[in-house]
């Protein structure tokens, strides 16, 4: 099992409970895909910026920053445009639940090697792979330039 110390608490938690419990991931990734909520409307609206759009994602999905405290804390909103992007909206649904509010170098910090890989499993296609961790990175940036401007 990977070592999720260097996870904040909650993405932590459920990064624990996936690689215990791999026979539950489908289950598990359906009911986070459940509870996705797209972007609101006071953060940005369709068509959302290029800018935003996650590299390489084939669920056609969108990162937004919401800085609180002058930037010091983070809150991260996804757009997730492809009506089939379970995957997308389960990851997106994970990541906001578990790091929205914490401080931008908390943020900026946390590995992102481990996410896909635990909450997919190994055999996850390239393509997909690729454009889930595409979210994940897109969140790390982020973050990691209000961290280097606090």
């Amino acid at each position: 099992m990977s070592d999720f110390s260097k996870y904040p608490e909650g993405l932590r938690d459920v990064l624990e409970a996936f690689a215990e419990s791999p026979a539950d991931r489908n289950a598990m990734l359906i009911d986070y895909s459940d509870q996705f909520s797209s972007v609101p409307d006071d953060i940005a609206k369709r068509p959302y910026p290029p800018a935003n759009r996650v590299p390489h994602c084939e669920s056609d999905s969108y990162v937004f920053v919401e800085p609180l405290d002058s930037g010091k804390r983070l809150n991260f909103h996804i757009a997730v445009e492809n009506p089939f992007g379970v995957s997308a909206r389960a990851l997106s649904a994970i990541l906001e639940s578990t790091i929205n509010g914490l401080s931008s170098a908390e943020i900026a910090a946390m590995p992102i090697d481990d996410i896909v890989p635990t909450l997919f499993g190994p055999n996850i296609s390239m393509g997909k792979g690729q454009g889930l961790m595409g979210i994940a990175a897109m969140i790390k940036a982020l973050a990691q330039r209000y961290a280097q401007a606090q």
